[in-house]
């Protein structure tokens, strides 16, 4: 046998075996794919199951929350509700109660008017009888019948009737007459009160004259102790400038520049000039000051012949002194507004002493119209009505103004002397009120923070100067009160340039060696 042959039945052989063998084999992987592929689909469909039971359980779980928060705002809705019926409820409740005490109330009063009107008619039923009874009772004793005295006395009626027409006509004629004197006196009066007019003109300051110009160093005292010490106990600003041996003293209330002007006097009188000085001077000065007061009050009423006032009213006329009225010193104008009404009244023969009486009382508010609230003319009226001034003083009082209507000739004639005394040349009315308004604001404004313990406006209302409590107010304090106080001012006040805040705090010690 050839090698070729072995060859070829080598290759046939090795074919035959090899096939069988190769579907063997290739079945046998694609039985083996199967099966992992069965696997994996049944892993997946696994997997898938888990997938969805998770997403059923977090749908699940959503669905709850959703539930249980809509519960809770159901549960938050429904107890607000319930607090609006309950409060309703209570209010319901309430009136109801107020209804049935008012029920009560007035079933009180229907039982008690009808008690009174059972009373009253039971009282009418017994004066029905008494009167029937008098009746027999008269004519049993004048023995006439009721026609009979009936007719007597008709009869006497028209007699004394017929007298009375007679004096009634006679009166008439005679009321007809002093009618006609009144009204001239009144058409008098007030053509009196047309030709009035208004006046003003103020000072505030006052001088006080030095022996010489040293005794302005010793008023300075030394780093100005002196006269931070002066101005903050009398509230007036010294105002020492050029002005050979004299001392300016500024202030728009007459009453602490008349202290000022006096302690100064005592201290340069006495020599000694420091701070304990200064405030012993200015306890005496005002002692001196209510003795002035007093003397002037006095002097006022024996001048005007005013007797019979309480000794207050005496002293808040010689207040007036030191008070002023668009320039016009108080006090003497009220002494004027008295001798002119009275010297009016005689000539128009009224009563001199109410007009005298009522002249001179009838700018009494204004001794406190800067302590109280309200217009000197409510505050005189509220004086005189404590101390039961007569009703015809009083009504001429709160009439001089306007305000009301004068009840009496001698109302029309104080109106009538007031804008006579008042009147002078060259009147500025309106600026010196709203001046005098700005200044009061001025320390009202600064009396109205915490801590602060007196204020003043001096230099004309360019500085408002606080004594502050140091207690209260510290030194850093001091900067924001000082701040809030100048904010405050700007504010709720008009005015011309500008306004110093001026803030002092000051601590003392005292003893004394014994």
């Amino acid at each position: 046998m050839s090698q070729g042959l072995i060859i070829v039945l080598t290759f046939l052989i090795s074919s035959a075996i090899s096939i069988p063998t190769g579907i063997f084999l290739r079945k046998k992987t694609a039985e083996t794919k199967i099966n992992s592929a069965e696997r994996e689909a049944a892993r997946i469909l696994e997997n898938a199951k888990k997938e969805a039971e998770n997403a059923k359980k977090e749908e699940i779980l959503k669905a709850k929350e959703e539930v249980l928060k809509a519960r809770n705002e159901l549960d938050a809705e429904i107890k607000e509700r319930r607090g609006e019926v309950q409060l309703q409820e209570k209010r319901i409740i309430q009136k109801e109660e107020h209804l049935e005490k008012r029920a009560e109330m007035f079933e009180r009063k229907e039982k008690d008017l009808e008690r009174k009107d059972q009373e009253a008619n039971n009282k009418i039923k017994k004066l029905d009888e008494l009167f029937d009874k008098k009746m027999e009772d008269l004519q049993r004793i004048s023995r006439l019948s009721k026609d009979e005295a009936k007719k007597i006395l008709l009869e006497e009626l028209d007699r004394t009737l017929s007298d009375e027409k007679a004096m009634l006509i006679k009166e008439s004629e005679s009321k007809a007459k002093e009618d006609a004197t009144k009204n001239a006196r009144e058409i008098l009066g007030y053509a009196i009160q047309k030709c009035a007019a208004d006046h003003t003109s103020e000072t505030t300051v006052s001088v006080v004259a030095l022996p010489n110009d040293d005794m302005k160093g010793r008023i300075i005292g030394r780093e100005g102790r002196n006269i931070k010490t002066i101005e903050t106990l009398t509230g007036i600003d010294l105002i020492i400038d050029d002005t050979p041996e004299a001392v300016i003293l500024s202030g728009f209330d007459p009453l602490r520049r008349e202290v000022a002007k006096i302690t100064l006097e005592k201290l340069i009188d006495d020599g000694r000039i420091h701070p304990a000085k200064i405030e012993e001077m200015v306890e005496k000065a005002k002692e001196e000051v209510e003795n002035i007061i007093k003397q002037e009050g006095e002097r006022a009423v024996l001048e005007t012949g005013v007797h019979g006032l309480h000794p207050d009213i005496v002293k808040l006329i010689g207040k007036l002194k030191y008070r002023t009225s668009y320039g016009q010193n108080v006090l003497n104008h009220s002494i004027e507004v008295s001798n002119l009404a009275r010297i009016m009244a005689e000539e128009l023969g009224l009563d001199p002493k109410i007009a005298r009486r009522a002249g001179l009382l009838h700018d009494i508010g204004k001794a406190l119209d800067h302590d109280m609230e309200g217009t000197h003319i409510e505050i005189g009226v509220d004086i005189l009505k404590k101390y039961k001034e007569n009703d015809t003083i009083i009504n001429a009082v709160a009439a001089h103004h306007g305000d009301v209507e004068p009840k009496t000739i001698e109302a029309v004639l104080i109106q009538a002397a007031d804008a006579i005394s008042a009147s002078r040349p060259g009147a500025r009315r309106e600026t010196l009120e709203t001046y005098i308004k700005r200044l009061e604001k001025l320390e009202e404004i600064a009396d109205s923070f915490e801590g602060v313990d007196k204020s003043y406006a001096i230099q004309a209302g360019r500085e408002v100067r606080l004594v502050v409590k140091p207690e209260q107010i510290s030194d850093n304090e001091m900067i924001i009160l000082a701040r809030d106080v100048a904010k405050k001012v700007e504010d709720e006040m008009e005015y011309p340039g500008q306004i110093k805040v001026n803030v002092i705090r000051e601590t003392r010690a005292i003893d004394y060696a014994k």
